[in-house]
């Protein structure tokens, strides 16, 4: 397990900096750059200690193994990894869990837009598989504005066994599939719930399909036959949060 990690972009760094300065070791900032968007996190570093240090954009590249830092690298603890053992706590203390889950989303980038849209939608955890999916990167914490530093995310030995567990707990799973007969504006997303996305080249996996209670669709009037998993993520989710403030 590892026991530091690489956190950056002014997004990111601000979402740590707010709810896990605890976690923060040291911060880099790029020679030179004292703006009004970066001056704030500096003043939050100060107050809570942490070690500030100037460099070249160069090694900054290179902290970062990215180019799109914003000028700000921290170096981190790694978070508490979160497991299938911890889901009953937070079930126990969530009245109407509202949970996603992502079976085999691999590209770092679609990880982070799906937790930036499960925290615009109010979504309390996101479920993915241990093995054969991402977890949590620099990468994923920068596309996700903060939201990866917000949003639980549990990374689970076996999805189709966490699925019938939340089922037991109360929780109605909905699916969604391209042959679905009912399309995702025709369910009834209100109450405990999860939401399983498949990853755009295959959809859910078998037993992951088998362990939905309900499939649903969303409506293609075009020529493309899928969405990317973000966007469509997105569509159920809202659809979700407008069926639910109507309730």
């Amino acid at each position: 397990m590892k026991k530091q990690d690489t956190i950056f972009g002014i997004h990111a760094v601000k979402a740590l900096l707010e709810n896990s300065p605890e976690r923060v070791i040291e911060l880099w900032l790029l020679q030179g750059r004292d703006d009004e968007r970066l001056m704030p996190l500096i003043n939050s570093a100060s107050e809570f200690g942490i070690t500030l240090q100037r460099a070249a954009r160069k090694v900054l590249d290179e902290k970062a193994s990215s180019t799109q830092h914003q000028g700000i690298v921290a170096r981190v603890k790694a978070a508490k990894a979160l497991t299938e053992h911890d889901l009953d706590a937070l079930l126990e203390n969530t009245a109407v869990p509202f949970l996603l889950i992502l079976d085999g989303v691999t590209d770092p980038h679609n990880l982070g837009a799906c937790l930036r849209n499960a925290d615009a939608a109010g979504v309390h955890a996101v479920i993915v598989p241990k093995d054969n999916s991402v977890g949590l990167t620099s990468t994923v914490s920068k596309v996700a504005c903060g939201a990866a530093e917000i949003i639980p995310l549990f990374q689970v030995t076996n999805l189709a066994r966490t699925m019938r567990h939340l089922q037991d707990k109360g929780v109605w799973i909905v699916g969604t599939a391209g042959e679905a007969d009912g399309n995702v504006y025709q369910a009834d997303l209100t109450g405990p719930l999860a939401i399983a996305m498949g990853a755009e080249d295959k959809g859910l996996r078998r037993l992951s399909r088998e362990s939905c209670d309900s499939l649903v669709s969303i409506p293609m009037a075009g020529s493309v036959s899928s969405l990317n998993v973000s966007v469509a993520t997105g569509v159920c989710l809202f659809e979700a949060v407008r069926q639910r403030l109507s309730v």
